[in-house]
């Protein structure tokens, strides 16, 4: 029986790139996915901007009513996917551009394997050909993957940036936290699969992220008036290492002491206000106890 591959593709206010997307995607061979377009309910004019798609039936398109944020976009389209019975959910971002065999590249990484994964991750690089740092995978909790010595290498973790799943690991394992709304999502979410079922990276299948820049979050040169997201970030990345017992901790109090450092050492401005945000992210996040939900 042939196998059904659906792809989500999560957007907010990035209609230009959300094109581009969805041009990479109807590019794809052998196989062309069938294409669900997230909304979070963008306030630029998207739907006008891919309406053509739309009423040409290349994508379905689905308006979540509010922002979701991406956590919560995620979670709703692999609900939607895996609910309408699709045998394969692949997942990405609207600034993720796969190269034109990415997908293949999948398919033949779960024929090789059997089956046998509980997730899989295209080798992420950034807009000018060089690996994109935010999108690194770990091979361990606190180790990433700095080189592809092999096309299928084993991890623990990776992105939302590409990340290829099977529907009978969505039904058993549920769905990532919507209540993440930013932020961590994915590194809880794969973390959760992994911690039962081997999970790898594909280095044949890669994709190109368009964000902004190279480099990761960082709260010490943030500009003030974005410090409030901060908030989601160390809350969520409490609550993913807490459940990691000793190993878990001890890395965690130890990334937190290095952020505060960088702050007090490196930012221009507003130390008390940056502070303030690593803390009560971190009270947040032991407190903090989400439910999974699971498809019914």
């Amino acid at each position: 029986m042939e196998k059904s591959y659906a792809v989500i593709v999560v957007t907010y206010n990035r209609k230009e790139l959300l094109k581009e997307n969805i041009e990479c995607l109807l590019s794809q061979r052998p196989v062309i996915p069938h294409i669900i377009i997230i909304d979070n309910h963008s306030t630029d004019g998207t739907k006008e901007y891919i309406a053509d798609y739309i009423s040409e039936e290349k994508i379905e398109y689905c308006d979540t009513g509010s922002n979701l944020g991406g956590a919560g976009g995620f979670s709703f389209g692999i609900k939607y996917a895996a609910e309408k019975d699709y045998d394969y959910i692949w997942v990405m971002d609207d600034d993720c551009m796969p190269t034109e065999n990415a997908l293949e590249e999948f398919i033949k990484a779960d024929k090789e394997l059997n089956g046998q994964y509980g997730f899989l991750s295209s080798k992420v690089l950034w807009k000018d050909g060089s690996i994109c740092t935010m999108n690194l995978q770990r091979k361990t909790l606190t180790k990433t993957l700095e080189c592809f010595d092999n096309n299928i290498n084993q991890v623990v973790m990776a992105s939302f940036v590409s990340l290829f799943l099977k529907r009978e690991i969505v039904v058993e394992m549920g769905l990532p936290i919507k209540e993440f709304f930013i932020w961590t999502d994915d590194w809880e979410y794969t973390r959760r699969i992994s911690l039962k079922y081997p999970c790898y990276a594909v280095r044949d299948s890669v994709v190109i992220h368009k964000s902004k820049s190279n480099i990761g979050a960082n709260i010490a040169s943030e500009s003030a008036d974005r410090l409030d997201r901060f908030n989601y970030l160390y809350r969520n990345d409490v609550y993913l290492y807490r459940r990691e017992g000793i190993k878990g901790f001890c890395y965690e109090a130890t990334r937190l002491t290095g952020h505060c450092i960088r702050v007090l050492t490196k930012s221009k401005d507003n130390k008390g206000k940056r502070l303030a945000k690593i803390y009560k992210g971190t009270i947040s996040g032991l407190k903090f106890k989400p439910e999974i939900e699971y498809i019914t």
